[in-house]
């Protein structure tokens, strides 16, 4: 009985499969005689204006964030002469290399005119920076450097650019319109098709799976090892596999979290920025196996002083941390920074390559502050990066602590010098 029961069971399931085997052929058709045209619109969307606006904005970026930052720190000062001359070839070669990808893109009738004009804008504002380099490259003097030239040459080549960007916008928009329009229609055909075949199936499904008794048991079994697998999955998603702290990916969470909660509860939120002081030296000298003992002792040297719930750790990469405190004052702050110090150093790891001290040691940059409504979540982050700076230019093996988290440039800090 049970054997043409197992025979039946087959051929319902065999009949099911010729169905949905039949559905999907006739969607296959459907799908084949589309699928040129909506490739080309998709083509014609994505690659036809979502490139090149991306590579026309990386070239605006170029002008502004290297070209004209380049120069404006060679008038200053601020940058060695070689260090300008690189930075201007190695622009020059980014934007030529953004553009001719750009001009390689599929053109539409009437484009080309202004792409043209575009394209010899760009040469003579590249001639005018090269031209800047080459005065340099013959001795001329960075300070005599006209800045006010320097802004109108980009403001000029930003406007001939983002003319270009907008059409590049302006094309997208009318390529989704079209695509829709033509999305529309085929997936009335594609729906008919595929609804008819749906319910066919709904329909055989229905005798079919009524047939089948499932073991109740091994399901909520196989559920409950399935939902304890995810968890550990979630778990090791979030935890650094070296040092066992928490990683970059978790400190994007549990950093915006709590800077919510502060600002709710107008409490006091601090996040140290840490350094391994001359980490790289201490893996020339002992090798990189040593390097990651080394990481791994400094982070269980974090874990032991930081054991609050409210106290998180976080590796942010090589041999970076981050250290988030919540409803910790000042005061505190400082001291636990200290502590850190102190209690790295006390650790005693030999460190000959170091320059401040025998052993190996950290620098901590500390922002600290009553979180309000006006507070910016980013400067916090870069306010322990500028402490984390003036430490290290301070000698190292030490902290340095501001209670200032504003945009204004001038603020007060507090730093200490732990011996």
């Amino acid at each position: 009985m049970n054997f043409i029961e197992a025979l039946k069971l087959r051929s319902k399931l065999l009949f099911i499969f010729i169905i949905i085997a039949v559905g999907l052929f006739f969607i296959g058709i459907m799908g084949a005689i589309n699928l040129n045209s909506m490739k080309k619109n998709l083509d014609s969307l994505y690659f036809g204006s979502l490139v090149p606006v991306i590579e026309l904005n990386t070239i605006l970026q170029t002008y502004h964030g290297n070209l004209a930052s380049t120069i404006y720190k060679a008038k200053n000062m601020q940058i060695t002469p070689y260090g300008v001359k690189s930075q201007i070839k190695l622009s020059i070669n980014t934007i030529d290399k953004e553009w001719k990808n750009y001009e390689a893109h599929f053109r539409r009738d009437g484009e080309s005119i202004y792409v043209e004009y575009t394209a010899a804008e760009i040469k003579a504002t590249n001639q005018y920076f090269l031209g800047i380099l080459k005065a340099l490259e013959d001795g001329y003097d960075a300070k005599d450097l006209v800045i006010d030239n320097v802004e109108k040459k980009i403001t000029h080549i930003h406007e001939v650019i983002n003319k270009l960007i907008n059409y590049e916008v302006d094309v997208a928009k009318y390529e989704r319109k079209t695509f829709l329009n033509v999305y529309d229609s085929i997936l009335v055909k594609v729906g008919s098709i595929l609804g008819m075949v749906i319910f066919s199936v709904m329909v055989i499904s229905y005798y079919v799976f009524k047939s089948i008794q499932i073991d109740q048991t091994t399901l909520e079994i196989t559920t409950k090892k399935l939902k304890i697998a995810n968890k550990k999955l979630e778990s090791a998603s979030y935890t650094d596999t070296l040092t066992g702290l928490h990683n970059r990916r978790y400190f994007n969470l549990i950093y915006d979290r709590e800077i919510k909660r502060a600002k709710r509860n107008h409490s006091y939120i601090t996040f140290m920025m840490l350094d391994i002081d001359y980490f790289k030296q201490y893996n020339d000298t002992y090798g990189h196996i040593k390097g990651d003992v080394a990481l791994k002792s400094v982070a269980k040297i974090f874990k032991d002083i930081l054991k609050r719930p409210s106290d998180f750790v976080f590796r942010l990469g090589g041999e970076e941390f981050g250290i988030l405190l919540t409803e910790t004052a000042e005061s505190n702050s400082a001291t636990m920074a200290g502590n850190i110090c102190d209690a790295v150093r006390a650790h005693e790891i030999k460190h000959e390559g170091s320059k401040v001290n025998q052993f190996l040691t950290v620098s901590i940059g500390v922002a600290c502050c009553v979180a309000d409504e006006a507070l910016n979540e980013e400067l916090l982050i870069t306010r322990a990066d500028e402490m984390l700076y003036r430490a290290k230019e301070s000698g190292r093996d030490r902290f340095s602590i501001t209670t200032d988290i504003s945009i204004a440039t001038s603020h007060k800090v507090d730093e200490a010098r732990l011996n």
